[in-house]
């Protein structure tokens, strides 16, 4: 992670300057709470909106219930979201949700007034390359990526605008056969099969699925591309538009000022970008152009956009800037649940909160985990191995660790042949060059011929070594493959869905109840 994340949960006060405030602080809450009451979100409309999105996915009657104490003057809610990734995406998406159902229960707990957990699907993501994929383990623990073959697109075609076909049973069948057969299978594939079913949109199977997993929690899930949500947001629209370059000076100066701090700027708009994409089949930028605007090489006045916001207000959607503040317009947010990146670009949106007129919630980190078997953590503590030496994805720890199970003597007999070799040419050093000065070097290369001879003998050693301790050998690929697929962190790597179906229903159960974990550490988990 880089500096700006980890020092969120360490040093909080090097970054106050950029947030509404720290998410330990109980009384930070009780402000944000009460910013929520003074500037409600819109009444009874969004409520409305979840409510007929929830029966048309068929939503648990938890997950309704839900919905329905958003209506309470009251109420608050606790936000996090994510694009709406293939099989429900990368484990990290589970953990930002289930982070938002744990501090929506801490919130209400804690304060007295309804909370509730809102998961919202950034439906107009168009990274269609990413969203289309899942990776899991297979059953010899090797990295395997499941795909959905999405029909040509053009660049720029947002998330929403993609309906399944025949290709999607194919993609949901070859899932089945990448993954360890167990007995939590069967109902698995059966859940999956009926949120990616042919003739659903990409964003509504994801959202389908989602609700599956956690509505009886009390989750709501929003659909963001929903047509009807556009009109709540309108507004906002029409003043980025009436003050285009305000949200991007106010987001670069932010950017400066972390920097200047010791940190770094998630977001470098350009200096003529609109915080808004037009949307025609695509997402088209928008740019400033004198007292004109321009969508891609067409020059386009402020007033007949405007015109054309008030006649289908769908044509717009928020850039990665105004999205955050469409948000927390439409919910009454005390608290947005954010990854590492996320943190990074929020800093920079404080003063655009501010010209908004919308009260900045405060952002919490979400858990960060993986999930691990108990062998492989017998693994680590029995061979005192630091989770971090598994990344590289090289044998430098591998070696370290068979050279540690060289027998002793044959330890001791290379230590000592090495200050053997060492203290002798010392000496023969030494007497040669009473004989002759210039010979001094000449013994020194020798001596470095020798210690690279020794260090070659070592190697072919360790190497024997190998060969020999293939147990050991595959404990490590076995523990590497399962924290660091293919080198990268597993909860960015493997999808939620190869952990749901490795242990079940025990998974979202003790990610929810566990009292010990928290966001301020990674945690390690064997479940």
């Amino acid at each position: 992670m880089r500096r700006l994340a980890t020092e969120y949960t360490a040093n909080f006060a090097a970054l106050e300057p950029f947030f509404a405030g720290n998410p330990t602080d109980r009384s930070a809450w009780q402000h944000a709470i009460a910013a929520r009451e003074r500037s409600p979100a819109i009444d009874g409309a969004v409520t409305t909106l979840l409510r007929a999105q929830q029966q048309a996915r068929g939503a648990p009657t938890v997950a309704f219930e839900a919905t329905g104490r958003l209506d309470d003057p009251r109420a608050v809610a606790v936000v996090t979201g994510q694009q709406a990734g293939l099989f429900g995406g990368p484990l990290y998406t589970l953990l930002k949700a289930i982070s938002a159902i744990r501090l929506a229960r801490q919130v209400e707990q804690a304060h007295g007034v309804p909370a509730v957990a809102v998961f919202w699907v950034d439906a107009e993501d168009h990274d269609l390359d990413e969203i289309r994929s899942c990776g899991i383990l297979d059953a010899d623990l090797q990295l395997k990526t499941v795909s959905l073959a999405i029909p040509a697109t053009a660049p720029g075609t947002p998330a929403a605008s993609v309906r399944l076909g025949d290709e999607v049973a194919t993609a949901v069948d070859g899932l089945a056969a990448a993954l360890p057969e167990t007995d939590f299978t069967p109902d698995l594939m059966a859940g999956l099969r009926h949120a990616y079913a042919d003739g659903r949109g990409l964003v509504e199977a994801f959202a389908v699925w989602i609700e599956q997993l956690l509505g009886d929690l009390g989750l709501v899930v929003f659909d963001a591309s929903d047509p009807a949500a556009k009109p709540l947001a309108s507004a906002l629209f029409e003043r980025e538009i009436a003050s285009a370059g305000t949200t991007t000076s106010l987001a670069r100066v932010a950017g400066e000022q972390l920097c200047d701090a010791g940190f770094h700027a998630q977001v470098e708009p350009l200096p003529d970008s609109v915080a808004l994409f037009l949307l025609e089949g695509t997402r088209h930028a928008i740019r400033q152009d004198g007292d004109r605007l321009r969508v891609g090489d067409e020059p386009i006045d402020r007033t007949r956009l405007l015109t054309r916001l008030r006649d289908d207000v769908a044509c717009l959607g928020p850039n990665v800037l105004l999205r955050p503040i469409v948000q927390d317009r439409l919910f009454p947010t005390v608290c947005y649940v954010a990854g590492p990146n996320e943190l990074a670009y929020l800093a920079q949106l404080k003063q655009v909160y501010t010209h908004f007129g919308v009260p900045m919630p405060l952002v919490a980190p979400r858990l960060s985990a993986t999930l691990v078997d108990a062998a492989v953590i017998k693994f680590l503590r029995r061979n005192n191995i630091a989770m971090e030496m598994l990344h590289p994805q090289d044998e430098s720890e591998l070696n370290r660790l068979l050279g540690d199970q060289l027998p002793e003597s044959v330890d001791k007999a290379m230590r000592a042949a090495e200050d053997t070799i060492r203290d002798r040419m010392g000496s023969l050093t030494a007497a040669v060059a009473t004989v002759d000065p210039t010979l001094g070097g000449a013994a020194e290369s020798t001596l470095g011929r020798m210690e690279r001879d020794l260090r070659n003998l070592q190697n072919k050693v360790v190497q024997a070594a190998k060969r020999r301790d293939q147990t050991l050998r595959r404990q490590f690929a076995r523990a590497q493959s399962q924290i660091f697929p293919q080198g990268n962190p597993q909860e960015r790597a493997v999808g939620a869905v190869y952990f749901l179906n490795r242990y079940g229903p025990a998974l979202i159960d003790r990610l929810v109840t566990d009292p010990t974990l928290d966001a301020s550490h990674h945690w390690v988990i064997t479940i």
